[in-house]
């Protein structure tokens, strides 16, 4: 198990959360918070905090998902993405913890595989907080 990645300051219904996905009203950002709010309802205990200009959530201050916003593309990244199981194939990235799923407006997302990452990136930094990693 690879060591946390931890945000002091997570809460639940971080306002500053709030305002990035109000910034800009357009299908990017919706597309991302579709899935953001899926990763919030992971369970009670996942908080969000805004990193690196993206909303990103943890349980505690461990965190585990995120989402962001580019011109032409929405991501759905992991921060332990290259642990995750991905029968689908659609994690991208190379580095040796981190992955992304690029989501492209007015093309379908590939809802299961995507659901899957997200509730396996939940169960996943479960077992590393429980491990004490």
């Amino acid at each position: 198990m690879s060591i946390l990645f931890r945000l002091p300051g997570a809460r639940r219904d971080d306002p500053d959360v709030a305002t990035w996905f109000e910034a800009g009203d357009d299908g990017i950002r919706r597309l991302a918070l579709h899935w953001f709010d899926r990763i919030r309802a992971c369970g009670s205990d996942v908080l969000e905090i805004m990193h690196d200009h993206q909303p990103t959530a943890c349980v505690g201050d461990a965190a585990f998902a995120y989402v962001a916003a580019y011109r032409a593309h929405a991501a759905v990244g992991f921060f332990h993405g290259a642990d995750l199981p991905d029968p689908a194939g659609v994690l991208e990235g190379a580095g040796k913890r981190m992955r992304h799923v690029k989501l492209k407006w007015g093309q379908p997302a590939p809802e299961a595989a995507l659901e899957a990452l997200v509730a396996a990136a939940y169960a996943d930094i479960r077992v590393r907080l429980a491990a004490g990693a």
